[in-house]
């Protein structure tokens, strides 16, 4: 007896939700637990760095290989069995005796989320009519957001009571119930490309241009940091080639080529992403390590940002399907402007109400921002291609997340130096976080124009 649409709809929003919530929770609550991880193990803010950047370098990787792979053979398996290799690497993260095996149970970790990223979106736009999809899409963000408000309150509270290893092990918790509710409550399989095959050369190319690109960034401003990241840049530009002439592509650059709103769409989610995920990562050192609260305090500070976007995204979401979701995105994009230029003027002294304002004009921008850019990208490419287009919109953030991790390791490692964040080194770190933030502020008003220049989306009446 075959599954009710309605009640399919039903059981792939809860699933799809809860693993929504998930990656978010454990990338935020380990924010807040750097410093303590840093003082267990010794380590600087760039070696910190790499402890968030590990795990988006890895998800970022294999992405677009899931996505495709979904396509081939199934979003409900690749997606089933990303929860359960998340659930297993997290709970080896919270065993790691030591910085290099905490590093490689992060990228492991990334595989994992790689596999969730890459199908989440795709399985709800595939069960969903267009009708609907906004508004699931926007639960589905508003998921995410309420992962990153839960996560540093929560992350705080884990870390400062039962140590930084708890917040892994919650996250192996919450990863092992959402496997089992997919595996036995989803019904079904989707597949729109079966017979199709993986461009493992074009997987290759892609994996090892992003490892060399983000390496070299760490390793910014050595000479040979510039050297690699020229390089990765390069092979980057060799995938693309290679993508062009491929008869079956890893990624179709036709839709780039081609297809202006899904082409724009992504670049703005691209540039959105590069100016506003490093902000919890320096606001975080910033509180615990310049103003000295404890991770508890911290985390429910941080919380201002994702909670304003998780209230805002269901009603963003659905708004996208009456108004044309380019207007509705811009807007979001010129408020997280004009936050994160308000947060370059942060000091040692300012008060916390200030930041926390900041922070809820950042959480209303990104609300605006998400969910109609999300819609606007599903729509504009056929049902064979939504594990791709999942994936590729996926991509576009964890690609940007790192290279706004990149941005903040190198403005540190020019004002700060690789050293532990001490009173003595206070000022050089504000300094750096004025000038990241100014940055961000003026790549952020650059992505305002290229979500405006997408034109028409066809969600639109």
């Amino acid at each position: 007896m075959s599954t009710p649409p309605r009640t399919n709809e039903r059981v792939a929003l809860v699933v799809a939700t809860l693993a929504s919530f998930l990656t978010p929770f454990m990338g935020s609550a380990t924010n807040v637990a750097l410093p303590a991880i840093g003082r267990e193990m010794a380590l600087g803010a760039i070696a910190l760095g790499w402890i968030a950047t590990a795990y988006l370098l890895s998800a970022a990787v294999f992405l677009v290989p899931f996505g495709k792979l979904a396509d081939i053979h199934g979003r409900k398996r690749v997606f089933v069995g990303g929860l359960l290799v998340y659930t297993a690497t997290s709970a080896l993260c919270a065993l790691a005796p030591s910085y290099p095996f905490l590093l490689a149970g992060r990228v492991a970790q990334g595989t994992g989320g790689g596999m969730i990223f890459g199908t989440g979106v795709a399985l709800l736009t595939s069960i969903f009519p267009p009708g609907r999809r906004g508004l699931a899409l926007g639960v589905n963000v508003a998921a995410v957001y309420l992962g990153l408000s839960l996560g540093p309150p929560l992350g705080g509270l884990l870390t400062q009571q039962l140590g930084w290893r708890s917040v892994f092990l919650a996250s192996a918790a919450l990863g092992a119930g959402a496997a089992a509710l997919a595996a036995s409550g989803l019904r079904g399989e989707w597949k729109e490309s079966p017979g199709d095959r993986l461009d493992a050369p074009g997987a290759v190319f892609y994996g090892v241009g992003l490892c060399v690109l983000m390496y070299g960034l760490g390793r910014l401003p050595a000479p040979s940091g510039a050297a690699l990241a020229v390089l990765g840049l390069v092979l980057l530009a060799a995938f693309v080639e290679w993508e062009r002439r491929a008869a079956r592509p890893l990624l179709d650059m036709a839709l780039f080529a081609q297809n202006r709103v899904f082409a724009f769409s992504n670049l703005a989610a691209l540039i959105n992403y590069a100016a506003t995920f490093a902000v919890g990562f320096l606001l975080s050192l910033y509180f615990q390590s310049v103003r000295g609260l404890s991770a508890q305090a911290t985390g429910a500070l941080l919380a201002a940002q994702p909670l304003v976007q998780a209230g805002l995204s269901p009603f963003a979401g659905r708004l996208s399907d009456r108004v044309d979701p380019r207007l509705v995105a811009s807007s979001g994009m010129g408020l997280i402007a004009v936050g994160l230029a308000l947060l370059a003027f942060v000091g040692p002294a300012t008060h916390a109400g200030f930041v926390v304002g900041c922070l809820v004009l950042l959480g209303a921008g990104f609300g605006l921002f998400s969910s109609p850019n999300t819609n606007a990208v599903m729509a504009s490419v056929e049902r064979r291609s939504y594990g791709v287009a999942s994936a590729t919109l996926a991509t576009m953030r964890l690609v940007g997340q790192m290279l706004s991790m990149g941005m903040a390791s190198l403005v540190l490692a020019v004002f700060v130096g690789r050293e532990a964040i001490g009173p003595g080194r206070a000022a050089g770190f504000v300094a750096g976080m004025h000038a990241a933030f100014a940055l961000y502020a003026l790549l952020c008003g650059v992505g305002v124009f290229a979500s405006l220049a997408r034109g028409r989306s066809a969600t639109v009446p």
